[in-house]
């Protein structure tokens, strides 16, 4: 699909996720009113308000301090304006973020899996896997600005950066699911006239290793790193001094697909029932990635790049819907508190997607050259 074509539904899928997550940053105020407990349950409340406020254009209360009377007022006023107006800033700078960033994505997607020869289901789940990448991406570009307006910017900068960067939670996932199917019934209106892209044939044996090399990759934030003794080393291991110092908990944020131990504490089912959550995963990523060349109309590094990271948020995000399903603490924490690790990892599936994209081309361009080769010397002279 040329760029004339795509750049219609990448914008519509831009404004319309944009329009969404400012709808669920403005409805945050409503569950400040007294009869929002009578439709939710206390728990349930908080942690919606938990969801929505990295999307709040409303500052919080802090930052608006009332007029004091007497000596003094105008200054102690000034200093509270001048630090909702920097949360103003942070909040423009992230609704304009995300839709540059959605935008740049599902122009990619929809131009290398235009929904189009069978390629419909995987240009729907690619554009759906994004929006969190692209809700991270803008929440980590206006963090700077979010962590000054709050008067101790300069405390412990990275662990600030990186309880922001992982804030943008659940409501990024549910406005992708909304923004996709419209987002690929404009491309396929769109793509109505053009020349037909039939999907690429790419030898079995060839995509299996790349898919393989791609989720070794995935699979050593998820088994190696992500290990809880491993993971407290990284936590703990590199020091810093002033603005830099303690740059665990970012590291954390983009190393760590989730978290597991031995089944020294738990019993050996339970134990082994949450790790399946992780082989559904790398199953997940694994058949993706397997599928990834096939779809794409040219295996470039900027689309197997991209495409392995959706495949690595699909990964994810089945994981955690495995997890919730085996989820029993609704009746304590309500029933919104099962999605309250939707989306989590999204920052560390980013950096190993793109990592695993590499490797996934890397390994396909040598097989496919080894097969070549093969063939050629199988032909009689």
């Amino acid at each position: 699909m040329t760029y004339r074509r795509a750049v219609i539904p990448a914008l519509v899928g831009g404004l319309l996720i944009t329009l969404l997550l400012w709808w669920a940053g403005a409805s945050a105020q409503a569950l400040r009113l007294p009869g929002s407990t009578s439709v939710f349950d206390i728990q349930s409340v908080s942690e919606l308000r938990r969801w929505l406020a990295p999307w709040s254009y409303d500052p919080p209360a802090t930052l608006l301090p009332e007029r004091p009377a007497g000596t003094g007022a105008d200054t102690a006023f000034g200093g509270g304006t001048q630090y909702a107006d920097l949360y103003s800033t942070a909040m423009q700078i992230r609704f304009v973020a995300v839709f540059v960033f959605f935008l740049a994505g599902a122009l990619l997607l929809v131009r290398r899996i235009p929904p189009t020869q069978g390629r419909t289901p995987g240009t729907l789940l690619a554009l759906w896997a994004w929006g969190p990448v692209a809700g991270t991406l803008a929440v980590a570009v206006s963090a700077p600005w979010l962590i000054a307006s709050w008067g101790h910017g300069s405390y412990r900068v990275l662990p600030q950066l990186a309880g922001v960067i992982a804030s943008s939670g659940p409501v990024t996932v549910f406005a992708a699911l909304l923004t996709a199917p419209l987002t690929v019934l404009v491309a396929r209106v769109t793509a109505k006239g053009a020349d037909p892209l039939p999907r690429q044939s790419v030898p079995p044996r060839a995509a299996r290793l790349a898919a393989s090399a791609g989720t070794a990759v995935v699979a050593v934030s998820l088994v190696i790193l992500s290990y809880d003794s491993v993971a407290a080393w990284i936590q703990t291991s590199f020091g810093g001094g002033g603005l830099l110092s303690e740059p665990g908990d970012l590291l954390r944020q983009w190393l760590l697909l989730g978290g597991w131990a031995g089944p020294a504490n738990s019993p050996l089912g339970d134990w082994l029932l949450y790790r399946a959550a992780d082989v559904l995963m790398l199953a997940v990523v694994w058949w993706t990635l397997r599928l990834l060349p096939g779809l794409l109309t040219r295996t470039t590094v900027p689309a197997m790049a991209a495409g392995a990271v959706c495949a690595t948020v699909l990964g994810l995000l089945a994981s955690q819907v495995l997890r919730m399903a085996t989820d029993d603490t609704s009746g304590i924490w309500g029933p919104v508190h099962l999605f309250s690790n939707l989306g989590y990892g999204v920052p560390a599936a980013l950096t190993f997607g793109i990592t695993a994209g590499l490797a996934a081309l890397v390994t396909l361009r040598l097989a496919e050259g080894r097969d070549s080769d093969s063939d050629s010397d199988k032909t009689p002279g």
